[in-house]
């Protein structure tokens, strides 16, 4: 967004761009470059054997599925192919907006999304799913071993340490009632945040799991590749404090086509010097976005509910 009320209200000061939003920012666009790219990541983990696939004989149903379905998901399809198909027929993003009731940010979201799946990128788990995953082996092993009752399961689980509920257990275990053993599930590719993780982190801090698993990402997927590089480019620029080199880091990004890239060089563009100079200095806004965030904790802990001069009592007196 471009720093209007800042020059506005101090047109003599220097803006300069906070690097961690920057390099947020430049996450959020390999997130969905990754999505983009969702194919290749399954170059992360090898075929299981056919012994395994025999066993299993079908998908196993703790497993997610190879698309994403649900309300959500199938509004927002729908809702890019519209966008898409009315930005084709020439007509303008705020027409665009007005005829199916959206804003004009979120039509320009979608018109710069060549795949629905760039915004599908997060895949949702319920916090629940999320802890029992790690327990998951022993309760195979132990349902192998003839032990089905999900009491004694989620209790055998809580004395190893599981936070979470016997219906959670139950529910898991539901899904394999009538099975003699349950089947080892077959490797899943990474999600596309972790791969962002992976290409986000520095390579030298990378375990050698991680690093190998991208690495052979990388050579699935020459897109990727470029965008990983790209994305090194910039690391280098921001810990090096090498701004001038800003236009030249644009323009490179700009011509690898990848639409998240092109629309993040465009969110640079709008404000360029701000976040040259963001790059090149050692001060930042950062500091700023403290006291914003300062203010808004001030605020939620009113609820909504003081009026603006005890607001403004609560900032000047919290120093």
């Amino acid at each position: 967004m471009p720093l209007d009320g800042g020059a506005r209200g101090a047109p003599g000061a220097v803006q300069v761009a906070d690097r961690w939003h920057l390099w947020h920012n430049l996450g959020e666009a390999v997130e969905r470059a990754v999505a983009r790219h969702r194919q290749h990541l399954t170059a992360a983990v090898s075929a299981p054997p056919p012994a395994a696939q025999e066993q299993a004989g079908t998908q196993d149903p703790a497993s997610p599925a190879a698309q994403r379905t649900g309300g959500i998901a199938g509004r927002t399809r729908r809702r890019h192919a519209e966008v898409h198909r009315l930005l084709a027929a020439g007509r303008s993003m705020a027409a665009v907006a007005a005829e199916l009731g959206l804003s004009r940010n979120t039509v320009r979201r979608f018109a710069r999304a060549a795949d629905p799946g760039e915004l599908l990128v997060r895949d949702w788990t319920p916090r629940s799913a999320s802890i029992l995953r790690n327990y998951e082996p022993y309760l195979r092993e132990r349902w192998n071993a003839d032990c089905t009752s999900a009491t004694v399961l989620w209790q055998e689980i809580r004395a190893r340490g599981y936070p979470g509920g016997y219906s959670s257990v139950r529910d898991y275990l539901a899904r394999f009632r009538g099975n003699a053993v349950i089947p080892v599930p077959a490797p899943q590719p990474p999600k596309p945040r972790t791969v962002t993780a992976w290409i986000m982190t520095r390579p030298g801090d990378l375990s050698p799991g991680d690093k190998a698993s991208l690495n052979a990402i990388l050579a699935s997927s020459p897109e990727l590749a470029a965008v990983t590089a790209h994305v090194r480019a910039f690391a280098t620029l921001m810990t090096g404090r090498r701004g001038r080199e800003l236009e030249q880091w644009m323009t490179a990004a700009a011509a690898a086509g990848e639409p998240a890239l092109t629309s993040f060089v465009t969110g640079l563009r709008a404000d360029q010097d701000a976040v040259t100079a963001g790059l090149t200095l050692q001060w930042s806004s950062g500091s700023v976005e403290g006291h914003v965030n300062r203010i808004k904790m001030l605020k939620r802990q009113m609820y909504g509910r003081a009026s603006p001069d005890l607001l403004r009592r609560r900032i000047l007196l919290a120093d």
